[in-house]
C-alpha cells in the first residue's frame, strides 16, 4: 500500500515504490498497489508492505489527522510484523507527538519519540551503515525537523553527515518489520544491496519456501558504484 501518494511524495519517493514493484515483476512476482489517501479507508488486510514517503509540512499535518483515525489497526499490524517503510518525515508520523512552531500535534503514538519542527533546513548527503548489509548506504537529508531523543534501536548509523538531530551519528527507527529513515534519495534506487534485503525479507515472511531469483541490477549498482568513488573513495574497500 502506498499512503498519501498524492501528499508525501517529494523529491520523488515514489521512486522507492517502483524499484519495488519492478524489481518484484523482474523474480516472477506479481505486484498490486494500492494508493490511498485522504477520505479513504486504511485498511491493512492482506498488505506486505506499507509505504509513506516524504512531504511538506503542510501536508504532513493534513496526513497526521487522516492517519491518527487507523491507530489500533497500524499498531497491530506493525506488532504482527507487517512491514513498514517510512522515508523523510513519514518517520514522525509514528512517534508520540509532533512539536510544529505554531502548534502541537498528536501522532500516532505508537513509538517512543518525539519530533519537532525547526526554523532552519537541515540539507546534507549522508553516508552511513546498515548492521545487516556489508556495503555503505548513501542518501540525503532535506528537512526542518528533528528527531531529539536519543533512539535505541536506530535504524542507520551514520557515517558522514546528519542523522535524527544534530547530536548524535544515528538515522531513523527500527521495531520488528518497520524501517523508518530521514533519508531521501530515493533510498532503494540509490542502494540497490538495501533494496535486495528488504525484498528477500518481505517475500520470505509470506512464503519461506519461495525460492528467490537472480536480482538484475546492474545499472543501480552502477549508478551507486560511480557516487561511491566520486564523492566516498576513501570508503571503498
Amino acid at each position: 500500500m502506498h499512503l498519501y501518494y498524492d501528499l508525501l511524495n517529494l523529491y520523488g519517493e515514489s521512486g522507492n515504490i517502483k524499484a519495488l514493484k519492478n524489481t518484484l515483476e523482474q523474480i516472477g512476482i506479481d505486484v498490486y498497489i494500492k494508493f490511498v489517501t485522504l477520505d479513504e479507508e486504511i485498511n491493512l488486510k492482506n498488505v506486505d508492505l506499507l509505504y509513506i514517503g516524504m512531504g511538506t509540512i503542510s501536508n504532513q499535518k493534513l496526513a497526521i489527522d487522516h492517519i491518527c483515525k487507523y491507530k489500533k489497526e497500524i499498531k497491530e499490524y506493525i506488532d504482527n510484523n507487517g512491514f513498514v517503510l517510512a522515508t523523510g518525515n513519514a518517520i514522525e508520523l509514528f512517534g508520540k507527538k509532533i512539536n510544529y512552531l505554531d502548534k502541537t500535534k498528536k501522532a500516532l503514538d505508537i513509538f517512543n519519540y518525539e519530533s519537532s519542527e525547526i526554523n532552519f533546513k537541515i540539507a546534507d548527503e549522508v553516508l552511513c551503515k546498515y548492521e545487516n548489509i556489508k556495503p555503505y548506504l548513501i542518501g540525503f537529508t532535506n528537512r526542518n525537523s528533528v528527531i531529539k531523543e536519543d533512539i535505541e534501536t536506530p535504524l542507520f548509523k551514520i557515517i558522514k553527515g546528519t542523522g535524527n538531530n544534530l547530536y548524535n551519528n544515528k538515522d531513523g527507527f527500527q521495531f520488528k518489520n518497520f524501517y523508518g529513515t530521514y533519508l531521501i534519495g530515493p533510498i532503494l534506487i540509490r542502494n540497490p544491496e538495501f533494496l535486495k534485503y528488504l525484498i528477500k525479507k518481505i517475500v520470505t515472511n509470506k512464503n519461506k519456501n519461495f525460492k528467490l531469483k537472480k536480482f538484475d541490477l546492474t545499472l543501480e549498482n552502477k549508478a551507486y558504484h560511480e557516487f561511491m568513488n566520486n564523492y566516498y573513495k576513501d570508503y571503498i574497500k
